[in-house]
C-alpha cells in the first residue's frame, strides 16, 4: 500500500499530486467493494472515529458515517447543538476530552476558517477538514476531481469551470487548488461583486458572461449562493441572479457540444441550475454522491494507517 505524505486532512495545498493518486486508486477498491452485496469490510474494526459538527450538515455528515461504517470503525457523533460548548467550553477542550474516550480520529466541519488547523496542532489526533467556514473542503474537491477523471479519464488541460458564489464557498477553493494540481485549467464565473480579488493569484480565470464561460469549458461545477454566509446584498435580486448566470435547458442547448456538469449540494433547483439540467445525462451529481463515500472511506483507511497507537 502506498502511504501519504500527510498526518491530517487538512487542506488540499498540504497533499502532492502522488497523495491524491494514492487517494483515488485506494477510492478505485473501495467503490468495487460498496457496489458489492455484502458492503462491510472489518478493516477498522479496532478505530474508534468522531464525527464533530459544529455547523449543521446533511450529505457530508451521512457521508462519513457511511464511509466509517463500511470500514467497521466505531463511531462517535456529537452535535454541538446539544453539547457543553453551548456553556462555553472551548474547542481543545471538547476535543481533549472526546479523545480521552480513547478516540483515534476526528472529522470536523466547523463555521470558522482554520479551526481544523488549529484543532490539529493543539492535540495528539489525526484530524480530517470536512470544511472549516468559507476556506477549504478538502474531501469534496477530492470527490469532486475523482468524478470528472471517471467521466473524462484524465483531468490534465481540461477545462473546468466553476460557477456561482466564489466568494463565500469552501468547495470553490479547495477545487481550484486540487484542479491545478491536477493539471486542469480552470475559470471562475459569478457577478462581480462574489469573485474574491485575490483570485487572479491562484493561476485561474474570471469570466462573468455565463454563455462565454460554457462555450470555453469541458466541466461546469454549479455552485449555490451561499445566503447564509452573505451579510451584505452582493446582487439586485435573485431573479437578476437567475437571468444571468442559472443554467437551463436554453442556455446548454445554445452550445454546440456536452458539458459535464456537477453541483456539490445542496441544489437550490431553479436558481443555479434548473431540475432539467441537474437531472440529465450530462449531469454526474449523484454520482458524486456515491464517490464521496468511496474517497471519504480511501481517506479514513489511509490516515488510520499511520496512526501510533502504542
Amino acid at each position: 500500500m502506498n502511504d501519504l505524505s500527510v498526518k491530517h486532512l487538512l487542506s488540499i495545498n498540504d497533499l502532492n499530486e502522488s497523495d491524491i493518486d494514492t487517494i483515488f486508486k485506494t477510492a478505485d477498491s473501495f467503490k468495487e467493494i460498496i457496489n458489492r452485496p455484502i458492503k462491510k469490510v472489518p478493516t477498522l474494526r479496532d478505530i474508534t472515529i468522531a464525527n464533530l459538527f459544529f455547523e449543521n450538515s446533511t450529505r457530508t455528515k451521512l457521508s462519513f458515517e457511511l464511509a466509517e461504517k463500511r470500514l467497521s470503525a466505531d463511531i462517535l457523533n456529537f452535535s454541538a447543538s446539544s453539547s457543553s460548548v453551548k456553556k462555553g467550553e472551548t474547542l481543545v477542550d471538547t476535543a481533549n476530552n472526546i479523545l480521552s474516550m480513547k478516540v483515534d480520529l476526528i472529522v470536523m466541519r466547523h463555521p470558522n476558517p482554520g479551526a481544523a488547523n488549529y484543532l490539529a496542532e493543539n492535540t495528539n489526533t489525526c484530524v480530517i477538514n470536512a470544511g472549516d467556514g468559507t476556506n477549504e473542503h478538502p474531501t469534496q474537491a477530492l470527490l469532486d476531481c475523482y468524478s470528472i477523471k471517471e467521466r473524462h479519464g484524465s483531468l490534465k488541460d481540461l477545462k473546468v469551470v466553476i460557477i456561482g458564489d466564489i466568494k463565500h464557498s469552501r468547495v470553490a477553493l479547495s477545487n481550484i487548488y486540487a484542479l491545478k494540481k491536477l493539471g486542469a485549467k480552470v475559470m471562475v464565473c459569478g457577478p462581480t461583486t462574489l469573485i474574491p480579488k485575490f483570485i487572479h493569484k491562484l493561476g485561474v480565470d474570471v469570466e462573468h458572461d455565463l454563455l462565454k464561460a460554457l462555450q470555453w469549458c469541458d466541466v461546469a461545477n454549479m455552485l449555490r449562493i451561499q445566503l447564509e454566509r452573505q451579510d451584505i446584498q452582493y446582487f439586485p435580486s435573485i431573479r437578476e441572479y437567475v437571468k444571468q448566470f442559472g443554467l437551463n435547458h436554453e442556455v446548454i442547448s445554445s452550445l454546440n457540444k456536452k458539458i459535464t456538469i456537477l453541483h456539490p449540494g445542496p441544489i437550490n433547483r431553479g436558481v443555479e441550475i434548473t431540475s432539467e439540467v441537474a437531472d440529465s445525462p450530462n449531469s454526474i451529481i449523484l454520482d458524486q454522491v456515491e464517490n464521496g463515500v468511496a474517497i471519504r472511506m480511501a481517506i479514513i483507511y489511509l490516515l488510520a494507517g499511520k496512526l501510533n497507537r502504542a
